[in-house]
Parts: structure tokens; C-alpha cells; sequence
């Protein structure tokens, strides 16, 4: 899309061929002339409201699911991508990117591909003495990243396992009842599984032993993480044909890479379990999106609703489009995921103005943000810390924080936004993606100087970064 023109050859192209239909068919059920089709699917023309209007109405097309903001974030990684200096300055305009997403995406993920194993084969190099001897390498790291992608590209929703999950969560009525003994009793009935509090010596969240058919839980974890765990040995159990399809059909260039997917939609499964799609959607509109009130009414964690709340993809039935992180102390994400503009960075730490770092002093509290990326999009973020406890005192902790939210035009729906002033520009922090690629040049919290910039450096004048960045060259 631009200048707000729609351009979406490709997708009506594919509209049409599943219809079996020919340009000329196509273009008389749509009320436009052939030749107007023909530049519509080679991106010669915009698409019109009432051609998208008549596409719903005739083919039952979600508008949507066709829109150009559902290439965000492949835009965003072949952006970052193109900004390695590896590319000797070549800057395509966004025109130019976009018509490359929606012709050839096939295309702009094979470059992204390649361009990060040039990464990781340079990181490699780079640290090869330090390496030298060990038995560790990097193939893991690769294959958590592919599968990232895979979920990241799949826009975080899985349709088979999000439906068999939610026909489940009806007819053993866990709506009504407890998750927990709802599932225990599902598991000992249909599958002779009996759900059983490990040994105080087993440092383990889940073990089940299929010898025995016993499900052992931690007995000092929370009552939402068991519960998850009830919940992803259902899946192991009863959804492995449907995951070995899914990850057959990904195509994963390792099988390292397809075991961790498999372990990846277990956990999705287990989500779509404990928080059913059309009952968890309905109540967090009904209750603003308020993480606490929501973890309450499913007896699930914080994590667990944010979580979800980035998965509400299905067609026709969308959530707000939302965008979800998992960060550490030193700002590395963990997890990611954006239905929003916010595209989070592949490599190097997330923004250190971003308020998700601000959760670490604050255990316990939800801590608001009004912030502004340098394409001049606006949202509303939150962020919570996240400790994690599986014994007592000695028993070893884990933390990290959560970011959730929402471009601005959705604020309103968020329980958050209440009491900010959304209208005035000047509350809005200014935050970017990543220092590598970040246009601003008068941040004073910058880490690293972009890529694609030719720094000036004066030696008669110092102001908080030891460099200039001409905004002309960015």
C-alpha cells in the first residue's frame, strides 16, 4: 500500500484462480472491465472500495485477510535485512519493497534467508577462537529462529489446532467448571492417564511416563501452569497426526527445527485449550482487555492472556491486532509477535526507551506507555515483570518482562488507556526498533550508530553521542 492506494494483485490473482476462473469470468462476477482486472492483478492499478466491497460479497473474502497491512511484517525484516551494509547502500524505496511482497513474496523470504545465515556464518567466524574446542554450536540457536519465523509468518495462528482445541474446551464444559479438574478427569477417562504431583526431587514442570500412563506435575508450581501442562498432554496425545502435517508442510530445513515446531504447537494447542477462541475473545472485549481480570476468569497466568491476545487471528473473527513480547534483563526478545505496524528487530536488543524495561523496577505493577516509532505510528504499550518460581527459598528464579499493545486508534478498547491523553502528541515517547536501524539522530540512549549511515565526526564539539548522524543520509 501507498499513499493509502491498495495494491494487491497477487492475493486477487489467487482469489481467482482457486475460483477456477478466467480473467474475463472473473472480472463480469466483480461489475469491472477485463482490462481493469488485468492491471489490478499485475499492480498496475490500486484495488477500489467497491472492488474489495464485491469481493467479500461474492467470493465470502474476509477484506481483512486481504489487506496490504497483513505484509507488515515481512516488509519490516526485508527492511532490516537490506540495511546490512552487506547490500553496499542499495536503499529501494518502499514502493519498490512492497511490490516485491506482493508479487514475488516467495522471493523476499528466500533474501531474508540468506541473509541471515550470512549473519550467523559471520558471527560464527567472528567468535571461532572463543568457540574453538567446544562441542556447542550453533545449530540450535538456527533452528529456534526458524521456528520463530514459522510462527511469525503464520501471523501466530494455527486454524486446525485453534478449532480441535475449542471443540474440546465446549464439550467437557470448562467454561463452567475448573480447567484443572475438567482436563484431569479428561485425561484419566478417555485416555487412562492418571495426573500425579512429582517427587519433591524431580526439578521438572511435566513428566509423563507412557509405560505407567502417569502425568507427573510439579507440586510447587502455580495452579495455571499445571493446568497448561493438563492441557499440552491432551495435545501430545491426541494431535500428533494434525502437528505432523503442520510441520511437514513448513518444510523446516532440520529436523532439530521440526521437533522444537512440534513442541511450539503443542503449546499453542495447550493455549487454545485453557483460553477457547470465541469465549476468550468475547470477554476480552467485554472486559477491556484487562490481563488481570482475564487471567481470574480462565484461572491462567498473565503471560498466558497476553499471549493469546496476539493469537486472536482467525478469519472474520479478529481481535484487536496487538503486538506481544517476551524480554530479559540485557533486552534480548525472547518471543515476539505483531499483528500491529510494530515490527520487533531480528537481531540486537529491543529499544532501551521502550517501557518494558522499566518493568524490572517495578515487580508486580503493570507500567504504561504512550510511545511514538519513527514512522510516526503511535501506541499504547504495557508491561508487566515476570518471575517465575519452581521451589522456595533456594530454589532458583526466573525473570523477564511481558510488553502487550495496540496502535492508538484501538486505545480506547484497553482499560489502560484510561486517564491518558491520548491527543496530545507531546505525552508520546519517542522509541525505535532496534539502534541499527533506527532513523532518529538525537537519541541520547543510542547503543550502536545505524547501519546505512555515514557518521561525521567533529573533534571540536561534543554532545551526547560522540558523532553526528546526518539526517540527509538516513
Amino acid at each position: 500500500m501507498a499513499g493509502g492506494k491498495l495494491y494487491i494483485g497477487r492475493k486477487v490473482r489467487e482469489i481467482r484462480e482457486a475460483n477456477k476462473a478466467t480473467q474475463a469470468v472473473f472480472a463480469e462476477r466483480l461489475g469491472i472491465s477485463t482490462s481493469y482486472l488485468n492491471h489490478i492483478e499485475n499492480n498496475q492499478r490500486p484495488v477500489s472500495a467497491a472492488v474489495l466491497l464485491s469481493l467479500a460479497e461474492k467470493f465470502q473474502i474476509d477484506i481483512g485477510s486481504i489487506s496490504a497491512g497483513d505484509n507488515d511484517r515481512l516488509l519490516s525484516t526485508l527492511v532490516e535485512a537490506l540495511a546490512d551494509p552487506l547490500f553496499g547502500g542499495y536503499s529501494p524505496s518502499l514502493q519498490e519493497l512492497k511490490l516485491v511482497i506482493q508479487n514475488a513474496p516467495g522471493f523476499a523470504h528466500s533474501l531474508i534467508v540468506c541473509h541471515q545465515a550470512y549473519r550467523r556464518n559471520s558471527e560464527q567466524l567472528a567468535s571461532f577462537d572463543d568457540r574453538l574446542g567446544r562441542a556447542n554450536t550453533f545449530s540450535e540457536p538456527t533452528a529456534y529462529e526458524e521456528v520463530r519465523d514459522f510462527f511469525h509468518f503464520v501471523d501466530n495462528y494455527i486454524h486446525s489446532l485453534d478449532v480441535a482445541a475449542e471443540e474440546l474446551a465446549t464439550s467437557l464444559k470448562m467454561a463452567d467448571r475448573s480447567a484443572a479438574a475438567a482436563l484431569s478427569e479428561y485425561l484419566e477417562t478417555r485416555h487412562g492417564v492418571r495426573v500425579l504431583a512429582a517427587g519433591q526431587d524431580k526439578d521438572v514442570l511435566r513428566h509423563y511416563d507412557a509405560a505407567s500412563r502417569v502425568l507427573s506435575l510439579n507440586r510447587y508450581s502455580p495452579a495455571a501452569t499445571k493446568t497448561f501442562q493438563m492441557a499440552f498432554q491432551v495435545g501430545a496425545l491426541e494431535q500428533n497426526a494434525e502437528i505432523a502435517d503442520i510441520v511437514r508442510r513448513a518444510e523446516f530445513r532440520t529436523d532439530e527445527a521440526a521437533e522444537i515446531c512440534k513442541i511450539g504447537l503443542l503449546n499453542y494447542f495447550a493455549g487454545a485449550l485453557v483460553l477457547p477462541y470465541l469465549a476468550f475473545a468475547s470477554q476480552a472485549k467485554a472486559l477491556r482487555h484487562d490481563l488481570e481480570l482475564l487471567a481470574a476468569r480462565f484461572g491462567a497466568s498473565l503471560e498466558q492472556v497476553a499471549h493469546r491476545l496476539s493469537t486472536l487471528q482467525r478469519p472474520g473473527l479478529k481481535g484487536v491486532p496487538v503486538f506481544f513480547a517476551t524480554i530479559d534483563r540485557a533486552g534480548n526478545i525472547t518471543k515476539r509477535h505483531s499483528a500491529a505496524k510494530l515490527q520487533f528487530a531480528r537481531f540486537g536488543a529491543a529499544c532501551p526507551l521502550w517501557n518494558v524495561h522499566q518493568a524490572f523496577d517495578s515487580p508486580g505493577r503493570i507500567i504504561r506507555q504512550l510511545a511514538e516509532t519513527p514512522d510516526g505510528v503511535r501506541y499504547l504499550s504495557i508491561a508487566t515483570e515476570i518471575t517465575k518460581r519452581s521451589g522456595g527459598y533456594r530454589a532458583p528464579q526466573r525473570q523477564y518482562a511481558i510488553a502487550l499493545g495496540c496502535e492508538i486508534s484501538f486505545a480506547r478498547d484497553f482499560v489502560y488507556a484510561d486517564g491518558l491523553d491520548l491527543a496530545d502528541r507531546a505525552g508520546f515517547n519517542p522509541i525505535g526498533i532496534s539502534c541499527r536501524i533506527c532513523e532518529r539522530g538525537d537519541c541520547s540512549q543510542r547503543a550502536v550508530p545505524p547501519l546505512k549511515t555515514k557518521l561525521r565526526i567533529e573533534h571540536d564539539h561534543r554532545a551526547a553521542l560522540p558523532y553526528v548522524i546526518p539526517q540527509q543520509s538516513l
